[in-house]
């Protein structure tokens, strides 16, 4: 076993975890979905941390340039992958019950740590790919942005529904383009 297989063992646990945590969310809507009031920005956000973990998993292969791993950094690359699995849970109400299912009710009292959450993950990403992939700064103004970003909706007074409806969409499209753009680096071969 080679140092890359091994230390990506645990992310790859941890990266099936939120997306068991996800579709297990998913079905349980389903499941419910007589009693379940959907909302899309909300929706939106489970598919934008649905494919930051595929691409998360897929990125990870970009580690296995390393012949030879130091626990501290295997620490700060596994905390990307934790945070994902975290923000997976926030995405959904806890438990089933017998009431109706209010996703815009849900979203709205819970946007701001879901935002929270997920202000530290391109903080996470930007650290990684300076100080471990070896990325320069300029080539990560896209992380730099989005804490910013997400900070400004947290700190807003009002919870203007077109505002979220906007975001949801803007960063779903971001996570699209991105792939596109990368669509040759991303390339897995032998």
């Amino acid at each position: 076993m080679t140092p890359f297989e091994y230390v990506t063992v645990l992310i790859s646990i941890i990266l099936g975890l939120g997306i068991t945590q996800i579709v297990t969310g998913v079905a349980d809507l389903v499941h419910q979905q007589e009693r379940v009031k959907i909302y899309w920005p909300h929706l939106l956000w489970v598919v934008i941390i649905f494919v930051l973990h595929i691409q998360e998993w897929w990125a990870t292969f970009e580690l296995r340039q390393f012949d030879s791993w130091r626990l501290p950094t295997f620490l700060l690359v596994v905390l990307y992958p934790i945070n994902l699995f975290i923000l997976a849970r926030l995405l959904f109400p806890l438990g089933i019950s017998n009431e109706e299912i209010d996703l815009k009710e849900f979203y709205f009292e819970n946007f701001k740590k879901i935002f929270g959450w997920a202000i530290i993950l391109p903080l996470l990403s930007l650290i990684n790919n300076i100080f471990i992939i070896g990325h320069s700064f300029q080539e990560e103004i896209v992380q730099v942005l989005l804490p910013f970003i997400l900070l400004a909706m947290i700190r807003q007074k009002t919870q203007r529904e077109t505002l979220h409806k906007i975001l949801a969409v803007l960063f779903l499209s971001m996570l699209i383009i991105s792939m596109i753009v990368t669509w040759n680096s991303s390339l897995i071969t032998k």
